[in-house]
């Protein structure tokens, strides 16, 4: 197992997990008195914020994914990294679509950064034995 690999995962599943926190316990107030300074109606409040913490939910998720698949490599285990990649392809397709539709708002980089560190450590050699 190659050391780099390993750290590359924890630290790219420390930020999923860390943002999805940030995600759900400041951005949403956050949005909630936008929308509500806006005069939207609670019904459409209340999908809003369904939506948002079904988001922060998903984040964690991902993040746990992928400590548990690297801490099952530091262990020893054969695992496939696949799951891990998917994650981070997804982060990053999502972080370079909304950079495209946001005014490439430099926030957005909270997406592809960790999706492009995720996707390396999924892809990055493993370590072989000479």
């Amino acid at each position: 197992m190659s050391r780099v690999r390993i750290i590359m995962g924890f630290v790219a599943g420390a930020i999923l997990i860390a943002s999805s926190g940030a995600h759900a316990f400041l951005g949403w107030p956050a949005i909630k008195l936008l929308l509500q300074r806006a005069n939207v109606s609670n019904d459409l409040l209340g999908g809003v914020m369904v939506v948002w913490q079904f988001g922060g939910v998903a984040m964690l998720t991902f993040g746990c994914i992928v400590l548990w698949l690297f801490t099952q490599l530091i262990n020893g285990r054969s695992m496939s990294l696949r799951p891990a990649l998917l994650i981070g392809l997804a982060y990053v397709a999502f972080g370079v679509w909304a950079l495209a539709i946001g005014g490439l708002s430099p926030f957005f980089l909270l997406f592809i950064i960790p999706g492009l560190l995720l996707v390396a450590a999924a892809t990055w050699p493993s370590a072989r034995a000479v």
